[in-house]
């Protein structure tokens, strides 16, 4: 059985070299350095251990991952040769050594290589030693190059590694300014624990990239915020601000607030919503679902304080959801149709919520939605049964028919006869608004904007010509209106 020996170097001085990892290196019949450009490397010389570096692969590779990928390949087709080899690491093995974690990966499908970690004082532990931070309050450590995926948590003390140059530190200060701001004061330091190289600096973000002495042997320490002021904010911000507003020392309308009392701003701020899309304004958007937003965090602290849910189930159980109504991503990653995911969506629903019947999934429409959007679910639900006009015609025919019904009772005494031919006529319209693929609501929304648009263009011409509009026959004023649809018409046609 032939034994590979990974050891650490340890962070950079050689006072923090083990004695068993040069005992190793002395008795070794092969010694490999990960790389040659660290602070011991010339110990190493001086005690006359002969080794060999992996400096020269780092020239090749396109990539650090095909960079680590050829040293552990390289790595263990050399040990294989020999009865003993020692790979050595900067740092500790386990800290932030993607080629260990290689080696371990690779070696399964060596038989005959035994494999013996020697553990070392790591960059990490100088960091906090030269630092003065106590692990204990939390500190996150994250590798600069994977900061796109794995992000830094405000709550606690990070700490990121692989600063190799300032192009780098350029990336990074981007990925973290949209976390922190730019001016929040961070820690660079460099050759942590090596005494006359090691450099400590205080900056604020938007100056990372601009330290001249940024190296290999570089990393940032960024202190956890603590203050509710800042200039970037995130979920977990406005969960904390939401609870300090429902809190004893909060506001007293928040506080005073429940699911009910509530109902009316979700549907208003939904409707914004709506409203900045068709606007086309980005600005007003981003306000808008940032209102939408603050509902569900509002609804989820007072079901919080029922001990009913938080808003952590709330994103727990809709990601289960998303991930359940996904076979075809998560599970046996189908190619599909967009027709093909609706079926399936409906066909698992229906099976979530029990709905055994065809009557069941109308009746699963929310009751409180509004009228036109519910009439259109209904409809559509019930068309997918074969429940459906056979063209947009006989759809028509059908308002006409309602209509004709409406005329019949409108004059009489039975209100309740009126108010069920409105009904049926308005959802005759509906059906014709499926079949046309228009949505009702925001049909409805264009015309009423249009009417505004016309009553404005009439006050605006009475104005002009001294009328008050209460004092104006509905033949004048309905002479104006046919001006302004002939305004409004040109006014597009010059678009």
């Amino acid at each position: 059985m032939r034994k590979l020996t990974i050891a650490g170097l340890g962070p950079g001085s050689y006072e923090q070299l083990t004695i068993s990892t040069i005992e190793k290196m002395n008795k070794a019949d092969k010694v490999l350095l990960r790389t040659s450009k660290h602070p011991v490397v010339s110990y190493l010389k001086e005690k006359g251990i002969i080794f060999t570096s992996f400096d020269k692969i780092y020239e090749k590779g396109r990539t650090f991952e095909e960079v680590y990928d050829t040293i552990a390949r390289e790595t263990l087709r050399i040990a294989e040769k020999y009865d003993n080899v020692v790979f050595a690491v900067p740092g500790h093995p386990f800290v932030a050594e993607k080629t260990v974690e290689q080696i371990l990966k690779f070696c399964k499908e060596y038989d005959d290589i035994e494999i013996e970690i020697i553990p070392a004082v790591s960059f990490i532990d100088v960091i906090i030693s030269e630092l003065k931070i106590d692990p204990i309050y939390g500190v996150k450590i994250l590798d600069g190059f994977t900061l796109n995926s794995v992000k830094p948590d405000k709550r606690c003390g990070n700490i990121i590694t692989q600063i190799y140059s300032r192009m780098v530190a350029s990336n990074i200060k981007l990925e973290l300014m949209d976390i922190y701001g730019d001016n929040y004061i961070v820690t660079l330091i460099s050759r942590a624990g090596i005494k006359g190289e090691q450099k400590i600096q205080q900056i604020p973000l938007y100056m990372l990239d601009r330290i001249e002495w940024i190296d290999y042997l570089t990393s940032i320490y960024i202190p956890p915020v603590s203050d509710i002021v800042q200039e970037r904010y995130d979920i977990h911000d406005l969960l904390n601000i939401m609870a300090v507003l429902r809190g004893d020392s909060g506001c007293p309308w928040d506080k005073e607030q429940s699911h009910k009392t509530l109902e009316k701003y979700l549907i208003e701020e939904s409707y914004e919503v709506i409203d900045a899309i068709e606007k086309n304004s980005d600005e007003k958007l981003q306000e808008e679902l940032g209102d939408v937003l603050l509902q569900v965090v509002f609804h989820s602290q007072i079901a919080n304080e029922r001990c009913a849910f938080d808003f952590n189930d709330v994103c727990d159980a809709e990601c289960k959801k998303m991930i359940r109504r996904h076979p075809h991503i998560f599970e046996c990653k189908n190619m599909v149709t967009t027709e093909g995911v609706l079926k399936q969506w409906d066909e698992i629903k229906k099976s979530e919520k029990g709905l055994k019947s065809y009557t069941d999934t109308l009746k699963d429409v929310p009751i409180y939605m509004p009228a036109l959007i519910r009439g259109y679910k209904v409809q559509d639900k019930a068309a997918k049964v074969g429940f459906d006009w056979d063209k947009v015609e006989d759809a028509l025919s059908k308002v006409y028919e309602e209509l004709d019904e409406l005329k019949e009772v409108y004059k009489g005494d039975k209100r309740e006869r009126a108010v069920e031919e409105l009904g049926d006529l308005i959802f005759a319209v509906v059906n014709v608004a499926r079949f046309l693929e228009i949505d009702p609501e925001l049909s409805v929304h264009k015309t009423i904007e249009k009417f505004i648009k016309r009553f404005e263009y009439i006050e605006k011409s009475a104005t002009a010509k001294s009328k008050k509009m209460e004092d104006m026959t509905l033949d004048e004023m309905d002479e104006l209106w046919n001006e302004a649809k002939m305004y409004n018409f040109n006014k597009k046609n010059e678009k």
